[in-house]
């Protein structure tokens, strides 16, 4: 069991153990040894639900990543290939089966698509003349995964660009397929609310499954009250903005990967005496991040610059746990000591890891470039100067600073201005290209086709209206004690939370206007429940709302939601799902065609 998946109103555990079952299940069916070759891309996401000690107790003895030419050798019976359902995947698969040497023992081969079978990968397979190798041909539904006692992601990367560029909607089946395991598991969600284009239409492919399941009665008590689904296109402002919780920064800086971040080395070598500083480590230093560890989780989603003082209350709080040795006199002390020890080292290199990794967040925090780049932001966010061409950004095109940095500022100031004037828009796209080259000019097309880089249409930018309906920008931020979630940003409360929040109390009705304003429809729907099952809440019990972001949520949305959650009167409690943990670098790259 993961401990860390079951503190909260949900128990994510119960997903964890459903997926898990479902693996042991397949690789039973290939009897004897096995070699598992992996897409490399599914390791981190399979990571996190099941440990090489699994594998192995069922006969994984060999793992290898899926590349060209011949298989490493391996004396097993069965070689699995687990692998998204990618064409280009295929002529790999294809490529290692032709090659597989016909003078050794026969192996058989199986193939695993995470998360459906293709038709086509199907067909690729048998028109490179392979298809009939393979002696199970079988998909794992490994839809959403359980990343934290209140977060769950799909680990689609290409899910934002899939819908809004290429009109695919393979993900958002995905992603009701995966809501209606959540579903099977803890019970017929009552009330489904939506907003966003893609939100409707995996409502009605939820709608539709469920009425394709009508034999079976679900008599599972519903642990979720609430279903809200958010297009990430409602909101395009909140991921552009650089998160400043102590999470959000880690990932924008760093970049955390299936709850895993590589560190610079150097900040975390062991200082001995003398040593002169050499030898220092060359590898990465790299540490998962979940609420499994106690001071993270306290630490994660407080504003970076209340960290501080919480580190150096720890650090006392510690050291005065270990001064406790002193005064052990009798035997039953010192063994009452000796017990806590293990805890109390634990929370020492807890400290000193953190203490670390906010020294380095500080240095870049505390740069020059990173205030300037963060006033520009809040001006922008705040509805200063919006509408015209920002010298900051000119100066950051001329230095040729990383494009992801200035892409990521014109859309921020593009989406403050409902579209930018044309004359303004046209000047940033030639300065863009004639500085880092024309092969730009198709990542500058799917931005506008996104929504994020766009012309001013019909003359009138929306922006200020949302901003002041529903209090996105607040000017007197408290970062150490916050009463607002405007904290995670310093400033700037993000547009999909505020529409969670007010969802909750007092319902959209009071934001009708600025709900059509907003891209794509808003509309509620309700799954009838069986009699028995319907929930009587006892008095000062939250309700619990899951919240599904279609493209991708940030960190710093994520400690918002977790901070309405805490709030004494707040009545909700959120967990959270999306199709990708994004940060603004990530989402744009996403975006970004790759020059040939």
């Amino acid at each position: 069991m993961a401990a860390h998946l079951s503190y909260g109103r949900v128990n994510l555990n119960v997903l964890r153990e459903a997926v898990r079952r479902e693996l042991r299940e397949f690789l039973d069916k290939c009897a004897g040894s096995k070699a598992i070759v992996w897409d490399e891309y599914l390791t981190g996401p399979f990571g996190l639900i099941a440990q090489y000690s699994l594998l192995k107790e069922h006969e994984v003895e060999k793992m290898f990543t899926l590349k060209g030419s011949r298989l490493p050798a391996a004396d097993v019976k069965n070689i699995i290939f687990f692998v998204r359902p990618r064409l280009e995947l295929m002529d790999i698969i294809a490529e290692n089966v032709l090659s597989e040497d016909r003078r050794g023992p026969a192996r058989d081969f199986h193939i695993l698509f995470v998360p459906r079978r293709s038709l086509l990968c199907e067909q690729r397979l048998k028109d490179l003349g392979v298809l009939g190798s393979f002696i199970h041909r079988e998909e794992y539904s490994l839809d959403l995964i359980p990343f934290d006692g209140d977060l769950l992601s799909m680990e689609s990367e290409s899910a934002f660009k899939e819908c809004y560029l290429e009109s695919d909607q393979t993900s958002l089946y995905h992603a009701a397929k995966g809501l209606m395991t959540l579903q099977a598991l803890y019970g017929t969600i009552p009330q489904i609310f939506g907003k966003g284009e893609c939100a409707r239409q995996v409502a009605n492919m939820m709608i539709r499954m469920k009425r394709e399941f009508t034999g079976s009665q679900n008599s599972i008590f519903p642990v979720f009250d609430n279903l809200l689904l958010l297009d990430r296109n409602v909101d395009l402002l909140s991921p552009l903005a650089t998160q400043l919780t102590y999470e959000g920064l880690i990932d924008e800086i760093y970049g955390i990967q299936n709850s895993y971040v590589k560190l610079p080395p150097e900040k975390f070598a062991p200082k001995k005496q003398g040593d002169g500083g050499k030898d220092l480590p060359t590898e990465a230093k790299k540490l998962q991040l979940n609420s499994a560890e106690e001071l993270y989780a306290e630490i994660r989603d407080k504003n970076f610059n209340a960290v501080g003082s919480v580190l150096s209350k720890k650090a006392k709080v510690i050291s005065a746990a270990f001064e406790e040795r002193h005064n052990a006199k009798t035997v039953g002390e010192i063994k009452q000591f000796v017990s806590q020890l293990p805890h109390m080292q634990a929370a020492r290199g807890s400290l000193a890891n953190h203490t670390s990794i906010a020294e380095l967040i500080k240095d870049v925090t505390t740069s020059e470039d990173f205030f300037d780049k963060l006033t520009v932001e809040q001006e922008f966010m705040s509805g200063i100067d919006t509408d015209k061409v920002n010298s900051y950004i000119e100066d950051c095109i001329a230095q040729k600073h990383p494009l992801i940095k200035v892409l990521r500022l014109v859309c921020l100031q593009s989406v403050c201005n409902s579209g930018l004037k044309q004359k303004v828009l046209d000047y940033y796209k030639r300065e863009i290209l004639q500085t880092y080259g024309y092969e730009h000019i198709l990542t500058l097309h799917n931005l506008e086709k996104a929504g994020l880089l766009k012309p001013q249409t019909g003359g009138r930018n929306n922006y200020p209206t949302i901003r002041k309906t529903l209090r996105l920008w607040m000017d007197d931020v408290n970062e150490q004690n916050p009463t607002d979630i405007s904290y995670v940003y310093s400033g700037y409360a993000p547009l999909s939370v505020r529409l969670a929040q007010l969802l909750s109390r007092p319902g959209w009705r009071s934001i009708e206007e600025v709900l059509r304003i907003l891209p794509g429809p808003h509309f509620e729907e309700r799954q009838p429940l069986p009699t028995g099952l319907q929930k009587k809440r006892q008095p000062g019990e939250n309700r619990v709302t899951l919240i599904f972001f279609l493209g991708g949520v940030t960190f710093a949305e994520i400690a918002a939601l977790r901070f309405l959650s805490q709030l004494e009167d707040g009545g909700t409690e959120y967990v959270i799902a999306t199709t990708k943990l994004i940060n603004g670098a990530s989402w744009i790259e996403s975006l970004m065609e790759k020059p040939f």
